[in-house]
């Protein structure tokens, strides 16, 4: 495979974005809810790029769906806790999602 999928790129962007969001959580979030965010989505960027040169992807593409999921409850539930406003939550909830129906695509093709 010579191209790296969009969905790579998608979730680079987001940690791009959202890293300097979980930056500027009070202390007593960061180093709980923010790191596993970051962890999470970092690991989700890992599976994507290890699906990219693997044969057989679909287990790996569903683990970094997993992933992604428990990322996108984690988020929430930082807007809940008012750790993030309504804007930054919309807008990273919005790239979480693009990321999960990428991922979901992805997975579709593989298995058609």
């Amino acid at each position: 495979m010579n191209e790296i999928p969009k969905v790579v790129q998608s979730c680079h962007e987001t940690l791009l974005w959202i890293i300097p969001q979980l930056d500027k959580f009070p202390r007593n979030r960061r180093f709980t809810l923010g790191d596993r965010i970051e962890t999470g989505l970092l690991d989700v960027l890992e599976l994507l790029v290890q699906a990219t040169y693997a044969r057989k992807n679909q287990t790996i593409l569903s683990k970094a769906n997993n992933k992604l999921a428990v990322v996108r409850h984690l988020w929430r539930l930082a807007f809940e806790l008012k750790t993030i406003a309504m804007k930054q939550y919309e807008y990273g909830a919005k790239m979480l999602v693009e990321i999960g129906k990428q991922i979901g695509g992805w997975l579709k093709h593989k298995v058609d």
